[in-house]
């Protein structure tokens, strides 16, 4: 969502909009721009790729906004994955990308991840996952089938749950700060008031179109770079500031520093931010940031 990405957005952030112009499009399938849940008579959804995201925001910008250039690219989690794209795919259009907690190309274990993710709610409504980053339809039925609101609330209780051991860290678990930071009660509290409610706030159709997003991830997955992966980090010119958290069980650090590792000679920097909060620790980016003087960098020329 838009409102996601507003913690670094404000007077004295990282992202100043006194100083900066700044664009935070929606990604295709989150229910703000183009998805199941506004597009009711498209079912199945198109399948949507990164790329095809990145190639929409750039006709945004370029056909309807009129700018040519931006002075960077940032990103958190599929938006990490977007900014990986737009340096891959528009080489020339940035001077500077900084993706964190996430990755230029969705690793193995995070499909088998999301798998789980896509299966609370496929099981939900009497069906199965297809495989990574398939379609919506249902082999033994070869047809779409709707979730009924029954289905849609379980589906989501389940999804929220699946999510649960994935998006905190061990030590955010066993430091307990879902009661002492967040104030629940206890591990059951937890589960149901935020995960839960966090989930069920989702639409179930969306929640697949982006899984399935995500699952395709691969930067090098395009001309010219044809699934070359070290090629596609070659290919990126902006300067990039690659940030992963620690603990981040979807995005760990080890295939950031593949990444940089990836890049040619001076272009990357990988700074890995310690914090016990997992893949959530991308709500103090702008803490980091700042503190590593981005906005120095991307100050206006």
């Amino acid at each position: 969502m838009i409102s996601d990405n507003l913690w670094l957005t404000g007077s004295g952030k990282t992202l100043d909009p006194a100083k900066y112009y700044i664009i935070i499009p929606a990604l295709l399938g989150n229910g703000q721009s183009a998805s199941p849940s506004n597009k009711p008579g498209l079912r199945p959804f198109p399948e949507v790729m990164f790329y095809d995201n990145v190639r929409a925001q750039h006709e945004l910008i370029t056909k309807h906004l009129n700018i040519k250039h931006a002075r960077a690219v940032i990103g958190w989690s599929m938006g990490a994955g977007q900014t990986f794209q737009w340096a891959t795919q528009y080489p020339d259009f940035m001077d500077l990308i900084a993706p964190f907690c996430g990755s230029a190309k969705t690793s193995l274990h995070n499909q088998a991840m999301l798998e789980g993710v896509k299966s609370g709610l496929y099981a939900a409504k009497g069906t199965s996952s297809e495989g990574i980053a398939k379609p919506h339809l249902n082999s033994d039925k070869a047809q779409y089938v709707a979730f009924t609101e029954e289905s849609k609330r379980v589906g989501l209780k389940a999804l929220g749950r699946v999510y649960s051991g994935w998006g905190f860290s061990q030590a955010f678990y066993r430091e307990r700060l879902y009661e002492t930071v967040l104030g629940f009660k206890d591990i059951d509290d937890f589960m149901v008031n935020f995960w839960e409610t966090w989930a069920c706030s989702k639409d179930p159709e969306n929640m697949l179109v982006m899984a399935n997003t995500w699952q395709a991830g691969d930067c090098s997955k395009q001309e010219p770079y044809n699934g070359n992966f070290k090629k596609a980090m070659e290919g990126i010119k902006a300067k990039a500031l690659v940030m992963p958290s620690q603990t981040d069980l979807y995005f760990p650090p080890e295939d950031s520093e593949i990444e940089v590792q990836s890049m040619r000679p001076g272009v990357g920097t990988l700074k890995i931010f310690p914090s016990i909060w997992g893949h959530w620790a991308g709500g103090e980016s702008d803490f980091v940031l700042q503190r590593l003087h981005f906005t120095d960098l991307i100050r206006p020329r």
